[in-house]
C-alpha cells in the first residue's frame, strides 16, 4: 500500500477505489495549497494527484524522494516539469479526450456570447433599462457563414470546426508550428479561436502583430491557455479597437484579479476556466486520473501518460 496526496477532492466517486488500494491525504481546502503545502503534504508520498493550478517543477521533484507517480487531473501538464519528472523515472499522466466535447462546446457559446453580446442585453434586463424595440438596439454580428481560424489543430481545435459545419463558416487551421505565418491567417478571419496547447513555442503566439493584424470587427476567443495570448496586447487591442472583443476562459495571470486592468476594456467576456466543468466530463477526469495512479503505482504503464520517455529511465 502506497501513500498518495491528492491536493483536491474530486468529482464522483473515483477517489473511493483509490482509498480501497492505497493510503489517501486529500488536501482538506478548496484553495489550492501553496508551494511549501504542497512539500509538506506529499514529503513521504509516492503517488501525486494535482491539478493544473498546482505548480510541480523541478524543485518539488527533488525534494520528495519517495515518488514514483504523478497523475495531472488535465488534458495540459504545463503545470509539470515533464524533464525533471522523467529524469526521475516518473510518469506523469493527464486526462486528454474526455474534455474535449465539453471545451469545443464553451468555444462555440463564448462565441455567440461575444459576438451577440449577450452579456451587455441580459445587464439591460436587470438594470431596467429595455426601452422599446428599435431597428439599431444591441446589434451584434453573425457566427453564421464567417470565416473561423482555429489556432490549434488537434482533438478540441477538430471538434470545434466540426461544430462550425453546422454554422455554414469557412474553418482556417494553423497549427503550432505554423507562428510565423499566423499573422496573415488571422488577418481573413472573423473569430480567432485558440486551441494549441501552452508550450515556450505557443507562448503569447497571439500578440501584438497578430491583434494588430485582425479585422477590426473580430473577435478573439481562448479556451485554451491564458499565458498563449499576451495579455498587455489585448488590452490593449480591445481599448484601442483593432479588434470588436474577446472571450476568454483562461487568463493571465490566472485567476485574473478583480482589480486587473484587462477587466476594465471594452467588449470582454471573461468567464473562470469552466472549459471542462460538466458533471460528466469532470467525472470521466477524475476516473482517468485515478486509473494512471493506480496503474503506475501497481507498476504497469500508466493509459494516459504523458512523458512515456519516463518508462525508458531506470526508476
Amino acid at each position: 500500500m502506497a501513500r498518495c496526496f491528492v491536493t483536491r477532492e474530486l468529482p464522483g466517486s473515483d477517489l473511493e477505489r483509490l482509498r480501497e488500494a492505497h493510503e489517501v491525504e486529500v488536501w482538506p481546502e478548496p484553495r489550492p495549497p501553496t508551494g511549501d503545502e504542497l512539500r509538506t503534504g506529499a514529503a513521504d508520498a509516492e503517488g501525486l494527484l494535482t491539478l493544473l493550478t498546482e505548480r510541480v517543477d523541478a524543485d518539488l521533484i527533488a525534494t520528495l524522494p519517495r515518488l514514483r507517480a504523478i497523475s495531472n487531473f488535465a488534458v495540459g501538464t504545463d503545470n509539470v516539469d515533464l524533464a525533471a519528472a522523467s529524469e526521475r523515472g516518473i510518469p506523469v499522466g493527464n486526462t486528454p479526450e474526455v474534455l474535449t466535447d465539453a471545451t469545443a462546446d464553451l468555444a462555440l457559446a463564448l462565441m455567440l456570447a461575444v459576438a451577440r453580446r449577450l452579456c451587455p442585453a441580459a445587464a439591460v434586463v436587470r438594470e431596467g433599462r429595455w426601452g422599446p424595440w428599435a431597428p439599431d438596439f444591441m446589434l451584434g454580428r453573425d457566427l453564421h457563414r464567417a470565416t473561423v481560424a482555429i489556432v490549434g489543430g488537434g482533438r478540441i481545435g477538430s471538434a470545434v470546426a466540426r461544430r462550425l459545419e453546422g454554422f455554414d463558416c469557412r474553418i482556417l487551421v494553423a497549427g503550432r508550428a505554423d507562428r510565423d505565418g499566423l499573422a496573415e491567417l488571422v488577418a481573413e478571419a472573423d473569430f480567432v479561436s485558440v486551441h494549441t496547447p501552452l508550450t515556450e513555442q505557443t507562448r503569447e503566439m497571439i500578440g501584438e502583430p497578430e491583434l494588430r493584424a485582425m479585422k477590426r470587427t473580430a473577435y478573439l476567443v481562448n479556451t485554451a491557455r491564458g499565458p498563449i495570448v499576451a495579455t498587455a496586447a489585448l488590452e490593449r487591442a480591445l481599448r484601442e479597437g483593432w479588434i470588436a472583443g474577446a472571450a476568454l476562459d483562461v487568463t493571465d495571470p490566472e485567476p485574473l484579479p478583480a482589480d486587473h486592468p484587462l477587466l476594465e476594456a471594452p467588449n470582454l467576456l471573461v468567464v473562470p476556466h469552466i472549459g471542462s466543468a460538466t458533471h460528466r466530463t469532470r467525472e470521466a477526469m477524475a476516473r482517468i486520473a485515478v486509473d494512471n495512479l493506480l496503474a503506475a503505482l501497481a507498476g504497469e504503464r500508466m493509459p494516459h501518460c504523458a512523458n512515456p520517455e519516463a518508462y525508458e529511465r531506470p526508476s
